[in-house]
């Protein structure tokens, strides 16, 4: 289900806009539905994970309790990448519902910091107005 918010269609990267400067400024997140898939790096800025846990203890053990504390989806051993939890909205969990801002601005994962220049349509994102009417 994708957040009631959502003004265009982020699953249709040909509807995304050409980002600029500026653009996020009056956006309604429209990037923050879509998954977010870290690294451990991430986590452990995030504060999730203490770097002598990465080192010592078994990758699936910590990922499996973060899943079943609501924060990570789940775990791809094959990759190594850990999906964020996203509410039942769609919504990534780190964004406020309310203001539609990152509430971990200053330490959100590498894949939204690098957005988007890298992502499914680089160059581009999902931009939506944040002059939206909740549905």
């Amino acid at each position: 289900m994708r957040s009631p918010i959502a003004v265009v269609d982020v699953d249709r990267c040909e509807t995304w806009t050409r980002y600029r400067a500026g653009l996020c400024n009056d956006c309604a997140a429209n990037c923050c539905t879509m998954p977010v898939e870290v690294r451990t790096a991430d986590l452990v800025r995030l504060g999730w994970v203490e770097a002598f846990m990465v080192e010592h203890v078994p990758v699936r053990q910590w990922a499996r309790q973060l899943e079943k504390s609501g924060r990570l989806e789940r775990y791809n051993a094959r990759t190594g990448l850990f999906t964020l939890a996203r509410r039942a909205d769609g919504d990534c969990a780190l964004l406020d519902p309310l203001t539609r801002r990152c509430t971990v601005y200053a330490i959100r994962p590498d894949p939204c910091r690098k957005h988007p220049q890298i992502g499914p349509r680089p160059g581009y994102c999902p931009y939506g107005s944040s002059d939206f009417e909740r549905r």
